[in-house]
């Protein structure tokens, strides 16, 4: 994930937020490319935002929702990372087919979270 573009995922949450929210952009191994909390966002929400993105690019689902529908079969846990996130706000970033990263959004309710996760990839697309 090039930071340039993780700043246009930023940007794009932010601006299309209906209320605070902390976002994370994190690389394909799951670490920190670019983060912010809006003013107001709950102090939880950052950890939050983090771990979605985390799972997002770590695991082999695309969301954070993919996975929890995988979770729903107890031998599957087994193997799960602990840091996993199964909350919806998590989505990974894909160019050309190849995962480069994920983001993840919390603040607002889990389809909102993601809603903003996938739009923000959208409008980055050409970054």
């Amino acid at each position: 994930m090039k930071l340039k573009r993780a700043l246009a995922i930023l940007d794009a949450v932010i601006s299309e937020a209906t209320g605070p929210v902390s976002v994370f952009v994190a690389d394909d191994h799951g670490e920190l490319v670019a983060a912010a909390t809006m003013d107001g966002a709950a102090p939880d929400t950052r950890l939050n935002a983090q771990r979605k993105a985390y799972t997002a690019a770590r695991s082999d689902a695309r969301t954070t929702r993919e996975l929890a529908e995988k979770a729903r079969d107890p031998r599957a846990c087994a193997s799960f990372d602990p840091s996993f996130s199964f909350f919806l706000g998590g989505v990974a970033v894909f160019e050309d087919e190849v995962r480069v990263g994920a983001v993840g959004v919390s603040g607002l309710p889990g389809e909102v979270d993601e809603a903003l996760a996938l739009r923000a990839i959208e409008l980055s697309a050409a970054h």
